[in-house]
């Protein structure tokens, strides 16, 4: 910064004939001394009968002139305080050689406030080394990650597609026995578990679109294949299945199924087969809990005669909306419900529930009978429910 004893005159005229009241001048230090401005006159204190004085313009710049000398060299020291805090700081560049000290190295002792800096020729490589920037202009070399082309050789030839077209498929093979999902090199494609939800040995195939049973995972307990498109149910759909339980084809099309299809299931005690268009049943395993045949078109003639005995365990069989001409008999002692309502029941026998031969005889389990919806009067055949302990739901 370049110091400088004059300032710069005002943006606007100096009055003329200024008036300047009496007040009392201070210095920074106390009251004014006259020793340190020989050429301006201290003014004395006010006692408010003193005559007003003009000043001259001359004496006012005086003042000007000899009070900037001290704003400037306070802002000099400003400035070199921070240049001494730039150059003495931690930066390596810029630190002083080994070996000299900073003294040696700034020369303090010589050093001017007052000095101008030459901004135009300053030397930028003082701070530190210089940079060649003619390295720049090596080349850099590129690696690349591409692989070499194929030769003519490798390459496969129309002969060779040829080959692969004549190849014979390979056969499809049902190892069930082997280990595995569905045992090894089944060649079935998708597996049903992404197709259907599978959840432990529980399967949900509901309203997937199946035309036919999918192939179910050899550890399912439970199959679900609700309100799909299934028509027929074949004896190989559950093969090797020894662990399920439970069948649930509600809301189907069936309308047939195999002989056997369920025969070979040792575990299963729960067959659901409701909303479908099943006019005969096919042979049941006796392991048999709960049967729901509802809302199909079952006649007399489709269910085995005594296919209903033998299961000890059968606890709950629904035969309601059907078009059944009789009740299908014997039926095992441990039944709870039977459902026949909207059939074409028209007669009861005396051992449709209870025993012609035992007097005694009493149903105990049987508490839920439904002959309502049928052409039958029930109070017209009194013996064939005196062992029950609970009169059936009919029409009259």
């Amino acid at each position: 910064m370049k110091a400088s004893t004059d300032r710069d005159p005002l943006p606007y005229p100096e009055p003329e004939g200024s008036f300047i009241g009496p007040v009392n001048h201070r210095s920074p230090q106390g009251l004014w001394d006259q020793s340190e401005h020989p050429g301006i006159k201290q003014p004395g204190r006010a006692t408010g009968s003193e005559p007003l004085t003009a000043v001259e313009p001359s004496t006012y710049s005086t003042n000007r002139a000899q009070v900037a000398p001290l704003f400037e060299l306070r802002m000099s020291l400003m400035m070199a305080l921070v240049l001494a805090v730039v150059f003495m700081g931690p930066s390596p560049n810029m630190a002083a050689p080994a070996g000299v000290t900073d003294d040696e190295a700034f020369d303090l002792d010589n050093y001017s406030l007052n000095s101008e800096m030459d901004w135009e020729n300053l030397d930028v490589n003082i701070y530190g080394d210089s940079y060649d920037y003619d390295d720049l202009d090596q080349e850099i070399e590129v690696g690349t990650v591409a692989p070499d082309p194929p030769s003519a050789a490798s390459l496969p030839t129309a002969e060779d597609h040829e080959e692969e077209l004549t190849l014979p498929p390979a056969p499809v093979t049902l190892d069930f026995k082997g280990p595995g999902l569905f045992g090894p090199d089944t060649g079935l494609g998708m597996p049903t578990c992404l197709l259907c939800v599978c959840i432990g040995g529980s399967v949900y195939c509901d309203d997937t679109g199946l035309d036919q049973i999918p192939l179910l995972p050899k550890d399912t307990t439970h199959f679900y294949g609700r309100f799909n498109n299934i028509r027929h149910v074949k004896n190989t759909d559950f093969n090797y299945l020894n662990q399920l339980q439970s069948i649930d084809l509600t809301g189907n099309q069936i309308s047939g199924m195999d002989e056997d299809v369920f025969l070979s299931l040792p575990q299963l005690h729960q067959l659901l087969l409701a909303d479908n268009n099943l006019q005969s049943i096919p042979e049941l395993p006796i392991t048999m809990k709960y049967i729901d045949l509802r809302n199909n078109r079952l006649i007399s003639n489709g269910v085995h005669s005594e296919g209903f005995k033998d299961m000890s365990q059968l606890e709950f069989l629904y035969l309601s909306d059907n078009k059944l001409d009789y009740i299908p008999v014997p039926l095992p002692l441990g039944l709870r419900v039977l459902h026949l309502q909207n059939n074409n029941i028209q007669t009861l026998y005396e051992d449709s529930f209870c025993n012609s031969h035992d007097r005694h005889f009493i149903r105990r389990n049987l508490e839920d009978i439904r002959l309502d919806g049928n052409p039958l009067n029930i109070q017209l055949f009194p013996q064939a429910y005196v062992c029950l302990p609970r009169l059936p739901v009919g029409s009259h």
